[in-house]
């Protein structure tokens, strides 16, 4: 195995790439997003005068702007906003769901220079025709009327370094120490906008035991691909006077069906394809039924968490749906 396949600290939307912590399968030489797939690195911006990015220091500076604040007393928000297709064997592929929502993140410098992001994040399921945020689903797949199960991650804490993480040790099963390798992101300059993508492909098990969840699970074991596309303007990330960088960009995510579709281990997949950025005020991105929805519902969401527990868990969206949730009864 080697370390990409173990790329756990990336990722500006938190706990939506589910499973942090697991087995990718996908070997280095064949990722899309190493430096190598773009061509050779280029421009002025790439190498300095604040940040050399061709080093772990200056990416793990980068990154943390990118996902918070330097500045520990402010807080930075990003938002992500987009819609969901079904695709099911031989059948035409189906826009489902709208998908909407935000982070919010706050930054704490570690006592070896790591910054630890600190993250309550909310997505919220909506209906394609009226923008309207789903409670319940007519499933058009199955025509069963389902529970929408919306996201709330709090927390979603991982720690930028200057170098990639260790794979995890899966209850010891993985003893290996593999060298440690600079913490270094594709970017590409383009003109004034610095470019840079990462993907995440992990094959995990399934918090989601399809013995307990037979209508919940998509089975034994949980295969997800996630791509952010990041767009930065040149200039701003050589300027050591900004401790944020505003950013737009793109998320795109392959995922087994959802698990309160009680779709099962039905053959298909979902892929979501979204907006993402930062430094808009949220009002000029989400309509107001989304962000009275939230208030009502989520309003500590607005928020980020005040202080960084490496004790406490951060866990992904499954993980949380098999203890906050019951399963279903079987179909008749």
């Amino acid at each position: 195995m080697k370390r990409r396949d173990f790329f756990k600290n990336v990722g500006n939307l938190g706990a939506l790439s589910a499973g942090y912590t697991a087995l990718s399968l996908f070997a280095e030489d064949a990722r899309a997003d190493l430096p190598s797939a773009y061509g050779k690195a280029t421009g002025g911006s790439l190498t300095g005068p604040y940040l050399d990015l061709r080093t772990g220091v200056g990416n793990k500076i980068a990154y943390s702007r990118l996902n918070g604040d330097l500045d520990e007393s402010q807080q930075k928000v990003g938002w992500f906003k987009g819609y969901i297709m079904a695709v099911r064997p031989h059948q035409p592929i189906k826009d489902v769901l709208g998908i909407q929502g935000f982070g919010v993140s706050r930054l704490e410098q570690q006592e070896d220079g790591s910054y630890a992001k600190i993250l309550r994040e909310v997505g919220l399921y909506t209906d394609l025709r009226t923008g309207e945020v789903l409670e319940e689903w007519k499933n058009p797949l199955t025509n069963e009327d389902v529970k929408v199960v919306h996201i709330a991650n709090d927390p979603f804490n991982y720690v930028i370094e200057d170098y990639f993480p260790q794979p995890p040790k899966f209850g010891d099963l993985n003893r290996e120490e593999l060298p440690k390798i600079p913490f270094i992101l594709p970017w590409q300059q383009h003109g004034e906008r610095l470019d840079m993508e990462i993907h995440i492909n992990l094959f995990y098990p399934n918090a989601l035991n399809p013995k307990k969840w037979a209508r919940e699970s998509a089975g034994p074991m949980v295969q997800i691909s996630e791509a952010f596309a990041f767009h930065i303007d040149a200039a701003k990330m050589q300027d050591s006077n900004l401790t944020t960088l505003p950013f737009s960009g793109t998320w795109n995510r392959i995922t087994p069906w959802l698990p309160w579709m009680l779709m099962g281990q039905t053959p298909g997949h979902m892929i979501y394809a979204a907006f993402m950025g930062s430094g808009e005020d949220l009002e000029q991105v989400h309509s107001r039924q989304v962000l009275d929805y939230v208030e009502k519902h989520y309003p500590k969401y607005f928020t980020a968490p005040e202080t960084y527990d490496p004790k406490t868990p951060s866990l992904s969206s499954l993980e949380l749906y098999s203890k906050e949730q019951e399963p279903a009864p079987l179909r008749k």
